[in-house]
């Protein structure tokens, strides 16, 4: 825990970076922020002073937060007319949380690096329940000073917090995450929609599965979403499109092969085709379902 009040600085408040805000104020902290359309209530009742630009939270704090959807929201973030840049000052910290590209976050690095500041990316995983709950894990790229300084903060909002290397070096972590993850959903869907066609019952082979090395978390939450079909998001599909764009245009400037991430994406564009944009990411299994002509849990034809 930090021991200190210190004056902090959140810019995006929207369903991960307003109950991230709230416990930087439950620790005591000053906050100064940032939103567009508009400050949360919830987090104004907390405590937060709201300021009308980037540039405004930015005079006001010593480390600034960010929080926003993508590479283009983090670029215009810092460096519109009204953004952090204009309004930094030599030994300021800022510290993008946001998942977006490690190669522009070496840019944006740079840039803020040569205003005199320091600059962390900290991208996190565990979705909005994490958030809530201050248990995140945080992928962080910077140096060993600046990260030091800012871990008590990330320790009010994260669990497993991990300095990665240098700067880029968390949004890379990050953006390996959402490989995994995908890939995961990918073969549990592929495994449980199998074991359905066949005529067994898919929540008893998820159960024995569970047991054994296929076991995972992805097996034991999204698997169930899958049988139970609960696909109200955790994490939409949209954003891990998002995220496996981030991965394989990476892939592409480092002349690395992805298939598999590339066939998930593939999976996840058939969705989106379909509406389902706003799904939750398990919902993946419905692209595999419709190649198959059949639903995990539907009765197989005698």
């Amino acid at each position: 825990m930090a021991s200190t009040s210190m004056k902090l600085g959140f810019v995006g408040l929207g369903i991960m970076g307003s109950p991230m805000a709230k416990h930087l104020l439950s620790a005591g902290h000053e906050l100064f922020v940032y939103s567009q359309p508009v400050v949360p209530d919830a987090v104004l009742q907390a405590g937060a002073c709201a300021c009308v630009s980037g540039r405004e939270v930015a005079e006001k704090a010593d480390i600034i937060f960010i929080m926003v959807p993508d590479t283009p929201h983090v670029a215009d973030v810092l460096f519109s007319e009204f953004g952090l840049a204009a309004g930094l000052t030599a030994g300021k910290t800022v510290v993008d949380m946001s998942s977006i590209s490690p190669i522009e976050t070496k840019v944006f690095a740079a840039k803020i690096d040569a205003l005199g500041c320091d600059y962390l990316d900290a991208p996190v995983s565990g979705g909005e329940v994490g958030a809530k709950n201050a248990t995140l894990s945080i992928m962080v790229g910077g140096t060993e000073a600046v990260f030091a300084k800012v871990k008590p903060l990330f320790e009010l909002m994260g669990k497993n917090i991990t300095l990665v290397g240098g700067n880029g070096d968390g949004q890379t972590a990050k953006v390996a995450n959402q490989i995994i993850v995908a890939l995961n959903i990918e073969a549990v869907a592929e495994a449980l929609l199998f074991a359905s066609k066949a005529g067994a019952d898919p929540a008893r082979v998820r159960q024995a599965l569970l047991g054994g090395f296929a076991s995972s978390k992805i097996l034991e939450v999204h698997g169930e979403r899958m049988i139970k079909r609960t696909f109200e998001p955790g994490f939409r599909i949209e954003l891990h499109q998002k995220d496996l764009n981030l991965a394989l245009s990476s892939a592409r400037q480092l002349g690395v092969s992805l298939p598999n991430t590339a066939a998930a994406q593939e999976l996840f564009n058939a969705c989106a085709a379909r509406g389902g944009k706003a799904w939750d990411h398990s919902a993946m299994v419905r692209a595999l379902e419709q190649l198959a002509n059949f639903e995990i849990g539907q009765k197989v034809a005698q």
